[in-house]
């Protein structure tokens, strides 16, 4: 079986690398792509061309545009490479019969309440890049391609540029730390959303049940605050002994009026996982634990 992967160095990409490799005959692109086959999601043709050459049974799309506040500023980009860029990929992969794993974002819903958002819950984004994100879900879904479309949120990992690895660095030069405290959300391991991505596509395969695809959410178990999130990076970086000029304890909580962004949070990141854990017999694991793994990787 020939796998297709976008986006092979980034966060989940480089995942997913590991992840995929024992499903089959892994072609993984990054940007710059070969002297054959394209990999920039600009390039809506080359990219059709691609899938055309490699002719894959599963196309997997970790590449997009994450730049929040530069979607402000150029939405126009954001929403070719989020949104035009999975269409391209979906009506090749339905052309193709092959399947197709699209990532998405919290960011398609409104952050209003409390409750977490199910996948049946109307998206109403805040932003040009939770526009762009919900426009790419739509052009996968209406494509007719077989599809997985994973909402997620607040991904981390152990390389790339991440909330976990920037609260690192932060404590490490700073005697003053303010952290975000209103706004809820479960942070999730690009590790995790990887292996769930390749026990989802193994069941796939084993069964044949094409009604299994469509939308579900994907996030690690529990929730959090980004201060409560920040506190206990440092910790676990304090209890494997790293010297850090900032605590746990020191970090203080501000509200998100503190720290002014060109676009919009969403307060309510909480997604339901439910679907996923019934479809996949799945149990979804506590944030804290990726967390804690996660900055130990990074220290040793």
């Amino acid at each position: 079986m020939r796998l297709l992967l976008l986006g092979k160095n980034g966060q989940v990409g480089w995942e997913l690398r590991r992840a995929l490799a024992p499903l089959g005959e892994l072609v993984a692109l990054d940007r710059d792509g070969t002297p054959d086959l394209c990999g920039n999601l600009s390039d809506l043709a080359g990219l059709a061309a691609t899938v055309r050459a490699v002719a894959p049974r599963i196309i997997v799309n970790a590449a997009a545009w994450t730049d929040v506040d530069g979607a402000e500023r150029d939405p126009d980009a954001a929403m070719r490479i989020n949104a035009e860029a999975p269409g391209v990929l979906a009506e090749e992969a339905a052309r193709l019969g092959a399947w197709l794993v699209h990532y998405s974002s919290d960011y398609v819903y409104s952050g209003a309440g409390t409750r977490p958002w199910t996948e049946t819950d109307t998206p109403a984004p805040l932003s040009a890049y939770g526009r762009s994100k919900l426009a790419g879900d739509e052009a996968v879904a209406n494509s007719g391609a077989r599809a997985l479309i994973l909402r997620t949120s607040w991904v981390y990992a152990a390389r790339g540029r991440n909330f976990l690895r920037s609260i690192l660095q932060l404590a490490r030069s700073r005697d003053i730390l303010s952290v975000v405290n209103d706004q809820f959300g479960a942070p999730t391991g690009a590790d995790l959303i990887a292996d769930v991505t390749a026990h989802a596509l193994v069941a796939l395969s084993r069964t044949g049940d094409d009604a299994r695809g469509g939308l579900y959410h994907l996030a690690a178990a529990g929730e959090t605050t980004w201060w409560e999130y920040a506190r206990l990076v440092i910790a676990a970086a304090e209890q494997a002994g790293d010297g850090l000029r900032v605590t746990a304890g020191q970090v203080s909580a501000v509200p998100s009026e503190a720290y002014p962004r060109p676009a919009p949070r969403p307060r309510n990141s909480r997604l339901d996982v439910t679907r996923l854990e019934n479809a996949f017999d799945l149990r979804m694991p506590d944030w804290r634990d990726g967390v804690r793994r996660t900055v130990q990787e990074i220290l040793i």
